[in-house]
């Protein structure tokens, strides 16, 4: 058990709140250390709330004397010097009392004695002092009444009020009471104190093992005095019963250790067969696996086989590709020619039209010149009439022609016209 921490409220000559802790500097670091001040700065009464919090007792009210003693309370009310709620301050409304601690099972603890007036009036009536206790960090409450709260302080700090007082806080004057304690009191206190009790029940269960096994042996010695020794003879005869007996026993343990012997062989034998059933199965799973799998070697062979002709597999790919666009501007060829072709017989025919049209504007200029011409002049534009006619008949087959295959037609139609017009100039 240690004490962490030390706080109150409102306690004998201590006003308001106060709180000493130990885990802080400077007497986090000091091995010892004292608690001095003058008459009345409240050295005790530090000590007092140290017990208010764990046992609800103070060492100096219990030893003080009770009979007639008296204090005035408020209005006409009076109290015993020995009740514990004296120690709040006087004028004050409540009070209380907070120890932290480390318990016996190494958890941290909060044990806390509060007092107040009614209706938090100094005035008011003292109301009955309460206490709690609490595991630490969580705030957990152990215990509910004042007396579980009393009882479960006391389990985790293994010790009761009386063992407090006379090894951890010595009141004043009191360390002699220590020392002249009875013995076995104080070394049962001592034993709690440094944790020697496990040596006690150590020492008390090895006596009682010892006093056990005295009377054992005590009553093995009295039946060995009720037996009597055996004749020579009926020793001898109980002698070699004991040698046929372990010669027996010995050619047991040879024919036990001979059929062990057959058993493991029997136990290994029947474990290999397990084993090559076992055995048996994996193989054909094994050769089921690979019948399985045949295809898939066959495609993987021939996978094999044509990785050489990867390279053309990309070439001919590629020719294709190529193909495929040269046929494309192979058809976006041949569709423009096509519609060269159509503008180009388009243009032969209107240009054949217009000759035809001109050459019969012709003719008839020429036929008015032959009504008005002389006759010695008359024979000569007969015959050229007749040519004309001719060529203007060559020159319709020949349009009739470039309609059905124009490829063909088309020069021999132009070379044609050129034919009409030379003479029409001439």
């Amino acid at each position: 058990m240690k004490i962490l921490r030390i706080g109150g409220k409102n306690l004998a000559s201590l006003a308001g709140e106060f709180d000493v802790d130990f885990e802080s500097e400077p007497l986090a670091s000091s091995g010892l250390f004292a608690i001095s001040g003058p008459t009345g700065a409240g050295k005790s009464t530090l000590l007092d709330a140290l017990c208010l919090a764990l046992y609800d007792a103070t060492p100096r009210l219990i030893k003080g004397p009770r009979v007639g003693n008296y204090l005035p309370d408020v209005g006409d009310e009076t109290r015993s010097v020995a009740d514990r709620r004296t120690l709040m301050r006087r004028g004050t409304a409540d009070a209380f009392a907070e120890v932290d601690f480390v318990g016996n099972d190494g958890q941290r603890y909060r044990a806390r004695w509060s007092v107040r007036r009614s209706r938090n009036r100094a005035a008011g009536a003292l109301q009955p002092s309460t206490m709690s206790l609490q595991q630490l960090p969580g705030l957990q409450a152990l215990g509910g009444t004042k007396t579980e709260v009393l009882a479960e302080a006391e389990r985790r700090i293994g010790l009761s009020f009386e063992q407090f007082t006379r090894s951890v806080l010595l009141a004043q004057n009191e360390f002699s009471a220590f020392l002249r304690t009875d013995e076995n009191e104080r070394g049962e206190l001592l034993e709690t104190l440094t944790g020697s009790a496990v040596y006690s029940d150590i020492s008390r269960r090895a006596f009682e093992r010892w006093r056990q096994e005295q009377e054992a042996m005590r009553r093995l010695t009295a039946r060995l005095q009720d037996h009597a020794p055996l004749a020579p003879d009926a020793r001898a005869g109980l002698d070699a019963d004991h040698a046929a007996a372990q010669a027996a026993l010995a050619a047991a343990e040879t024919r036990r250790s001979s059929l062990e012997r057959q058993l493991r062989w029997h136990q290994e034998l029947d474990r290999l067969r397990a084993a090559e059933t076992q055995a048996d199965g994996a193989l054909a799973a094994a050769r089921a696996e690979v019948d399985a799998a045949a295809e898939r070697r066959r495609r993987l062979a021939t996978l094999d086989a044509v990785q050489p002709a990867r390279a053309l597999v990309t070439d001919l790919n590629r020719l294709a590709g190529e193909q495929r666009q040269v046929q494309a501007q192979l058809a976006a060829g041949e569709h423009d020619l096509a519609r060269a072709l159509e503008a180009q017989q388009q243009a032969a025919r209107g240009l054949m039209e217009a000759e035809r049209k001109l050459d019969g504007l012709k003719l008839r200029k020429l036929l008015a010149g032959v009504r008005g011409a002389r006759p010695a002049h008359l024979p000569s534009v007969l015959m050229a009439i007749s040519r004309f006619s001719m060529m203007l008949a060559d020159l319709d087959g020949l349009i009739a022609e470039a309609d059905v295959n124009p490829l063909i037609a088309g020069p021999s139609a132009c070379m044609a016209v050129d034919a009409l017009i030379v003479p029409r100039k001439q």
